[in-house]
């Protein structure tokens, strides 16, 4: 289903490269995958990316900063924005200036971008989801991205299931997917890209991500804590970088994996620090195969009590 719309330009990312000048035919544009927490908007990002940008788990609120995707395709560059899912709960008291922080960071990069991806589960709409949707700008156009439709017992309930999604928001576009299926990847792209400004393009052809190979390293540390340590370690602990060092085909990386409480500390060394370890270990093999480098891993976890009620301390922790 189509709508018509004038996009607005574009506006620069930090770190994007000077535009090169416009070529015939040439778009560009920001797009903005939002949605409630835990509903695949990093694996999408990754599959349309077709490389590990942005770190996954089971846990809600894995993604907290803004991450940017590049695809390049003939005379279209689209560049992607997955954000944290909008926290619902939590505002105030533990860790409540961490979820405004996320929060503002939501809301921020959908102001900015020229199309909105809304992610859903297929067949599902949830009060969470509702809530995301309150906060779509009227002025962007906005998809309904059906995803995990693999997933889903009866296909035939779909599309009943779309009727009253769109009576719910005037979408420009539905899109049942599963971002696993990388021709369903591919159709996303396809009906993204007349929606893209005419325009020069942001970044090199080759880019992928405006991120750091440093920002990766602490995600992906962050990426293995989460995962390993499942619902023992509540969400509010961080991972800061205080040593990354390139030689040649060598990475030397220190880290520190901050937590709130002695008791969180002691969740992630593990008996006989063997958990820390297997995080270690599960991370460097990973950065290996991504940067085909040796990679030399030394991590330490310290306790800064309240770190995620305090605006300085989400500052230094690189929370925008």
């Amino acid at each position: 289903m189509n709508a018509e719309h004038e996009p607005p330009a574009a506006a620069e990312p930090d770190g994007a490269a000077d535009p090169a000048p416009t070529t015939a035919g040439q778009r560009c544009g920001l797009v903005a995958i939002v949605g409630r927490p835990n509903v695949g908007k990093s694996t999408l990002l990754n599959a349309l990316v077709g490389q590990k940008i942005s770190i996954t788990s089971k846990k809600a609120q894995t993604t907290r900063h803004r991450i940017t995707g590049i695809v390049t395709q003939d005379a279209a560059q689209f560049v992607f924005v997955d954000t944290p899912g909008f926290q619902m709960k939590h505002m105030s008291g533990q860790g409540g200036a961490l979820n405004r922080t996320l929060n503002r960071t939501v809301l921020s990069s959908m102001g900015d971008v020229d199309v909105v991806l809304f992610l859903v589960e297929a067949g599902r709409f949830s009060l969470q989801d509702a809530k995301v949707l309150a906060l779509l700008p009227p002025d962007k156009p906005a998809m309904l991205v059906a995803n995990k439709l693999d997933v889903l017992r009866r296909r035939q309930d779909v599309l009943p299931w779309l009727k009253t999604m769109q009576d719910r928001h005037p979408f420009a576009e539905f899109v049942p997917m599963s971002a696993t299926k990388p021709d369903d990847v591919q159709r996303l792209l396809s009906i993204v890209k007349p929606y893209l400004p005419e325009q020069p393009w942001l970044y090199e052809e080759d880019a992928l991500t405006d991120r750091t190979d440093r920002f990766l390293a602490s995600e992906l540390i962050r990426e293995k804590l989460f995962r390993l340590t499942g619902d023992e370690l509540p969400y509010n602990c961080t991972v800061v970088i205080d040593k990354f060092e390139e030689e040649g085909r060598l990475r030397r990386i220190a880290a520190t994996i901050v937590v709130e409480r002695d008791a969180h500390k002691g969740m992630v060394i593990g008996d006989g620090g063997e958990r820390l370890k297997r995080i270690g270990s599960e991370t460097r093999q990973e950065l290996e195969r991504l940067w085909d480098a040796k990679v030399f891993l030394e991590l330490w976890v310290k306790v800064r009590s309240g770190w995620a009620d305090n605006e300085a301390h989400l500052r230094s922790y690189g929370y925008e």
